[in-house]
């Protein structure tokens, strides 16, 4: 366009000028045509357009490249955050699971020791329980340790004095002639007790049975404190 434009010139200018002076003046309007061609407004315009279209492709890029390392690294945080998140999901399942562990093996110990504690108090007691010899010494001390327990008053002087004076120590002693044995109750055992009063003033925890000399022993006493305060009051018949 500018070289048209440029030829327009020209040619307008030679029209104007006379025949005769055309080798005169051609030199000249083509040296003033020329720069006309590089001075064009519109030329100016367009190659001002050209360059403002590639700074703004220019800023365009820029914003896109911006804009993908931006989402990158909100992608990456993102990532991160529930990475960590689960991290510490398994960690803290991990330490619930440990916990309940170590719960459950302090109260299987905690019940492991408690019935050893109470076994070895079983057989503590097992052992200390005194094993009494099956003697008249020994059915005498038997039978006080059970009076004791049950609050009945009575010491060995004298329980062994009435057992000798009434059955001479003879757990099987037997009276076939007195009053209670014409009246079909005989007096049986180491303190020659008859049955009704065995029955009345016998012990739970002894043998029913009148000739087992502790049930004996301890049913008389159990008679004796209630008729006369103590065994250790009987010094006769009684």
């Amino acid at each position: 366009m500018a070289g048209v434009s440029a030829l327009g010139v020209a040619a307008l200018t030679f029209s104007l000028v006379p025949s005769n002076a055309d080798a005169e003046i051609a030199p000249q309007a083509a040296a003033a045509a020329a720069p006309v061609a590089f001075t064009n407004a519109t030329g100016t315009a367009q190659a001002k357009t050209v360059q403002n279209s590639m700074i703004e492709q220019h800023s365009t890029a820029e914003k896109l490249v911006k804009a993908a390392d931006a989402a990158k690294a909100k992608a990456a945080a993102e990532t991160k955050a529930k990475a960590a998140k689960a991290k510490a999901a398994s960690e803290a399942k991990a330490k619930a699971a440990a916990d309940a562990k170590d719960k459950a093996e302090k109260a299987a110990k905690a019940k492991a020791d408690a019935k050893k504690r109470a076994s070895e108090k079983a057989n503590r007691s097992t052992a200390r329980k005194p094993v009494y010899a099956n003697n008249l010494d020994g059915w005498i001390r038997e039978a006080m340790a059970i009076m004791k327990k049950e609050g009945i008053p009575g010491s060995y002087e004298g329980i062994h004095r009435n057992i000798i004076r009434e059955s001479s120590g003879n757990r099987w002693a037997i009276n076939n002639w007195d009053i209670n044995a014409r009246n079909g109750v005989p007096s049986k055992g180491l303190l020659q007790v008859i049955q009704p009063t065995f029955d009345r003033y016998h012990v739970a925890g002894t043998k029913k049975d009148l000739y087992d000399p502790v049930a004996n022993i301890v049913a008389a006493c159990n008679y004796a404190a209630d008729r006369y305060g103590s065994m250790d009051n009987v010094n006769s018949a009684y």
